[in-house]
């Protein structure tokens, strides 16, 4: 008798949800008693396409919702209609979805009603204050509340969604993907350099000065946020000549105001060839680069400053401080573990942090000593697991 293989539909729509739910869709493709369906919403569009190729996942499903300037309002409801028809056409026997975007929590209703169960990756994230990150932090609790099975990457997480009334037998630490993907992705480009954007390789390799890696794009430093971290990383670099502060910078409207407004004065802008970045003596800002082009700078990067999520768990597990440019952060793990700092879009504590971990290399080699929290590079072969041992 054959054994029928059940269908797991896997949605997301963002570069980090590819980055982190490949190493899973691999997994689900080695498994013979499982079969991968990849949807994906096109919530971004440049960045999620440089991702799927890097780490070779086709989709079967493109939805194609990414329109210029469009609001949460347009995303959500363009979101939930189209993954209507994903669902009801491909009849899975899970859907599973990562993180906390607009995609994970329209992919997640979607499914319930199509009765399909859901399995969420990345569960169990909390910053306790549902305007930050703002709307990430909403989507991540409701996402809870809707799916069946929860793969929280740490003990606190598993926690966190236990205090909410979550059944403890449906959570399970598993690690985050993440770090399965990082991992492979170091050796990848250790292999074949070409990968990274040969504008930066060419810029940075002939450079002996320490590579200060900076990104933030967060709603919530919108406005006088953003220009403090900029006031920061100007008279950083003024003041630090031995180092060069790398910014790929956003692409939202609101972020490069701020970075042109305050910066501008010390970058000249270039171009080469049909490509065009800003340089000042110690300064590099650049168009947002591709996953394998950032995963090199971070193994370069002796500091990182973002108010990235994702970049808090990639960051440690290269031995990299992180110095996290938010209030909160649903990752306390990292902090409580000292593998990063939390300073805020706060001029003063971003200021005088990287002074301290520049001149004390005691300080800074006590961070790059802790031990990342975040999981060993087994995730999703816990994942896929479960997944399996579920259906039996």
């Amino acid at each position: 008798m054959v054994a029928v293989r059940r269908r797991i539909l896997v949605v997301f729509g963002t570069r980090p949800e590819a980055i982190k739910l490949a190493p899973v869709v691999h997994q689900i493709r080695q498994a013979p008693d499982l079969e991968a369906v990849v949807c994906v919403t096109g919530q971004h569009r440049e960045m999620l396409d440089q991702a799927l190729a890097f780490f070779q996942v086709g989709p079967d499903f493109d939805l194609e919702i990414m329109q210029p300037d469009q609001s949460l309002y347009e995303v959500t409801a363009n979101a939930i209609q189209r993954l209507e028809e994903v669902v009801i056409r491909v009849r899975p026997d899970w859907v599973v979805v990562q993180g906390d975007t607009t995609t994970t929590l329209m992919g997640a209703l979607a499914a319930y009603y199509a009765r399909v169960p859901v399995a969420h990756v990345e569960a169990g994230l909390r910053t306790h204050d549902k305007y930050a990150p703002f709307p990430e932090e909403m989507n991540r609790r409701l996402t809870s509340h809707i799916a069946d099975i929860h793969f929280a990457p740490t003990e606190r997480a598993r926690q966190n969604l236990l205090r909410e009334g979550i059944a403890s037998e449906t959570v399970f630490v598993t690690g985050n993907p993440v770090i399965d993907a990082l991992l492979w992705a170091v050796r990848r480009v250790q292999e074949d350099p070409s990968w990274v954007d040969p504008l930066v390789r060419d810029w940075l390799e002939s450079e002996d000065r320490r590579v200060v890696l900076v990104t933030a794009h967060r709603r919530e430093a919108f406005g006088e946020g953003l220009r403090a971290i900029s006031q920061a990383v100007r008279d950083l670099a003024g003041r630090y000549l031995d180092c060069v502060f790398v910014w790929p910078v956003h692409l939202n409207p609101n972020v490069r105001r701020a970075v042109a407004e305050i910066l501008g004065p010390v970058v000249r802008p270039r171009r080469r060839g049909d490509r065009s970045y800003w340089s000042g003596p110690n300064v590099l800002l650049l168009e947002p680069v591709d996953y394998p082009t950032l995963v090199w700078l971070l193994d370069r990067s002796y500091l990182v400053l973002t108010d990235s999520g994702g970049i808090q768990e990639e960051a440690p597990t290269l031995g990299k401080p992180v110095l996290v440019l938010r209030d909160v952060t649903e990752r306390p793990e990292g902090v409580e573990a000292g593998t990063a700092l939390l300073v805020g879009p706060h001029y003063d504590r971003i200021v005088q942090t990287v002074e301290h971990l520049i001149e004390d290399p005691e300080a800074y080699a006590r961070i790059r000593r802790a031990v990342n929290p975040y999981g060993d590079g087994r995730a999703a072969e816990r994942i896929v697991h479960i997944l399996r041992d579920i259906g039996r």
